[in-house]
């Protein structure tokens, strides 16, 4: 299937901190579209199954924090983590890991996931539906190179993390020929 040439339009419900919320909490809540995250923007994102999952926690997101002045120096303005988990749960995990960098985005609903035609059911870790593993380099809404984890697919028994690491995207956003494997996206279904 060909390769959707841009990210879907979805609102994402995102937490702001907001200093004139009373209370220990000081927190509201702020719908952001893509055109918010992308437009204008050469963004990275990568999708992981879930927050505070073993592979996700002590290898993906780390090291695109520890690699995120690396990227700047490409020309990349932010970086983006989306995981089919609310925004509380991702904000605890950003805290847990210590990103600093890296910009959490909660996919709560999974439509973003969905659109992008990366939805999996992982029923057989009890986890629902959730996002297959990949990363992609977006270029003002245009989606310009996207590294998929092979065997994609429902209730797969692993969990493969060989394409869609920080070292990949950044050996190709520098041109180099080695950047993995990359596998086109499947059609947006919505």
């Amino acid at each position: 299937m060909p390769m959707q040439e841009t990210v879907p339009n979805v609102v994402f419900k995102t937490r702001v901190r907001d200093e004139s919320v009373e209370g220990p909490n000081p927190y509201r809540w702020q719908d952001t579209s893509s055109d918010d995250i992308f437009a204008g923007k050469k963004v990275v994102v990568f999708s992981l199954p879930g927050a505070f999952t073993p592979t996700c926690s002590s290898n993906h997101l780390p090291r695109y924090e520890e690699l995120f002045e690396d990227f700047r120096a490409e020309g990349v303005d932010e970086i983006y983590c989306i995981s089919v988990n609310d925004a509380f749960v991702m904000f605890q995990w950003s805290q847990h890991v210590g990103a600093k960098n890296v910009k959490m985005l909660p996919d709560g609903n999974g439509e973003f996931t969905r659109k992008m035609g990366m939805l999996v059911d992982k029923s057989n870790l009890g986890f629902g539906l959730r996002s297959w593993r990949y990363s992609m380099l977006v270029n003002d809404g245009s989606i310009e190179k996207a590294f998929i984890e092979p065997e994609f697919g429902d209730n797969c028994p692993v969990d493969p993390f060989e394409v869609s690491d920080a070292d990949t995207m950044l050996a190709y956003l520098k041109g180099s020929e080695s950047a993995g494997v990359s596998k086109p996206l499947r059609e947006f279904v919505g």
